[in-house]
């Protein structure tokens, strides 16, 4: 079932943004999973997977961010609850100005978690609502979760 729904995605995420939309598709821990680079994650590819007959991903589970140092990624769990299915979507984004579309006018839940990975991370969720930082204080200098960031372990007492 889970080769045959990632065909399906694969298909109907092609017939949105087209045949180049994709770079790479495949099962992951037995779930469909897809990769796309930022400029194919818009809400066009979100109302589909949420819309859609076949795959209707009416609940958005969890969004999570990543540095690679090369890149960032935002990756979405996606779950139908009427069909029981799942998908994961990875985003890649370029770390010197990472942007990715935000997934909180389709699925709200995307809120917080987006708010998160743009505080801890820097990752600009273009589209969002209230893009502001949510654990850190409003003027603190830099994304604590990021690879180059550099802390002063000495004045958090932590040496």
């Amino acid at each position: 079932m889970s080769e045959e729904l990632l065909e399906v995605i694969q298909s109907k995420i092609k017939s949105v943004q087209g045949e180049d939309a994709i770079k790479e598709a495949k099962l992951n821990f037995g779930k469909p999973m897809v990769i796309l680079d930022t400029e194919n994650w818009n809400e066009d590819v979100m109302r589909l997977l949420h819309d859609d007959e076949a795959l209707q991903f009416n609940f958005l589970t969890l969004v999570t961010g990543v540095d690679y140092e090369e890149h960032m990624e935002a990756i979405y769990n996606l779950n139908s609850t009427v069909l029981d299915q799942y998908l994961y979507v990875k985003v890649v984004t370029p770390r010197e100005n990472p942007v990715v579309s935000s997934a909180e006018p389709v699925w709200k839940s995307a809120d917080y978690m987006e708010r998160e990975i743009y505080d801890l991370l820097g990752i600009t969720f273009e589209g969002h609502w209230n893009l502001s930082r949510i654990l850190l204080e409003d003027d603190w200098e830099g994304h604590p979760l990021r690879k180059d960031y550099i802390t002063d372990k000495k004045a958090l007492g932590l040496d």
